[in-house]
């Protein structure tokens, strides 16, 4: 039986979507149970439900709060309850919508991270043209990175790939970069690029190279290995090339009759195309590095979007993601000590 503590409280809708997707889950997963984690006035007819645990939570982190608030004065949110759960021993995954910054602050402050690993890592997939999804890490813990940090990520992002996709090939890993030859990019990248090759050469990895942002949608790696910020803004511009492409589909359509009738014979074509951009198939990103499974779902996630965070949470504890991220992280120690030997040498020199 598969556990997942579900932060009820959190995002932007709360147990308005929380506890709809909770209901599509359990229907659709029979080996599993969950952990209600809230008020309990909201909880309360969730109690007698077979599958269900409520767990009282008094108070709520809100959407703005600063980390420090969330961290500190709020110590009986039902995000921090949520993570420690898995903490206890007592749920397998945290699932919340709520404040990326607070989440990873009290996913890290409980959990702490995994021996090997310095910085966590936020990833999550996105679509491509070839039908499937790229994973794509840092999308925004990690703002400003080392050569060490990014190689951590690639480890990491290959255990969770192999854990959402039992049973196939070895994922590759591509970095991103402004360009595929190897002269390209600033001197953080290319000492990246020299770690992952050296990391590939050992059978760590599978690393395929430079890649650019126009990669990540034609299928070209599995995973694209990047910094915070350029992940978050690669994140957010994507997220509004879509917006706006659908956004001009409707438009367009409804100018006037021809148009109109235009859309009723693309109707089945249009449904296709939304379908396999729709980004709630792709809620749900991993918080990577830690000693326990944490999943954050987007905070304007709807009832569908939040069931998929459920979803990927759910397959990451059943397929083992934990024991996998350690079991890559001691074949590539070798490695990883050396990385931040070097590193730290060359801190001392200047």
């Amino acid at each position: 039986m598969i556990t997942l503590a579900v932060d009820c409280m959190g995002g932007d809708h709360g147990p308005r979507v929380t506890l709809e997707a909770c209901e599509k889950f359990l229907a659709t997963h029979a080996d599993a149970q969950l952990l209600l984690v809230g008020k309990s006035e909201v909880l309360a007819p969730w109690a007698s439900r077979p599958r269900v645990t409520v767990i009282e939570a008094s108070e709520v982190v809100a959407m703005d709060d600063p980390v420090e608030v969330a961290l500190r004065k709020k110590k009986d949110s039902s995000m921090r309850v949520a993570i420690q759960q898995v903490k206890d021993g007592k749920a397998d995954v945290a699932v919340s919508a709520g404040n990326t910054g607070a989440l990873m602050a009290i996913a890290r402050y409980l959990l702490k991270t995994i021996e090997g690993i310095d910085r966590p890592a936020i990833a999550s997939q996105m679509p491509q043209e070839k039908g499937g999804a790229t994973t794509v890490l840092d999308l925004g813990a990690n703002v400003d990175c080392q050569p060490e940090h990014l190689l951590q990520f690639a480890v990491m992002g290959a255990a969770l790939v192999s854990a959402l996709q039992p049973g196939g090939p070895e994922p590759s890993v591509g970095l991103l970069n402004i360009g595929e030859e190897a002269i390209k990019g600033n001197e953080t990248i290319k000492r990246t690029a020299e770690l992952l090759r050296s990391a590939g050469q050992a059978g760590a990895l599978n690393f395929y190279g430079n890649v650019e942002g126009n990669d990540i949608y034609k299928g070209t790696v599995d995973i694209v290995v990047c910094d915070g910020f350029v992940g978050n803004v690669a994140l957010k511009a994507s997220e509004g090339v879509a917006g706006m492409i659908v956004g001009g589909l409707k438009h367009e359509f409804k100018r006037n009759i021809f148009t109109k009738m235009a859309a009723i014979v693309a109707y089945p074509v249009l449904k296709a195309l939304m379908a396999r951009m729709d980004h709630r198939r792709y809620n749900g990103a991993a918080l990577l590095g830690l000693r326990g499974l944490v999943f954050k779902s987007h905070g304007s996630a709807d009832a569908r979007a939040y069931e998929h965070a459920l979803n990927r949470a759910y397959d990451a504890a059943r397929n083992q993601l934990l024991d996998k991220v350690r079991g890559r992280i001691v074949a590539a120690a070798p490695l990883l000590a050396a990385a931040t030997t070097t590193a730290s040498a060359a801190e001392a020199l200047l």
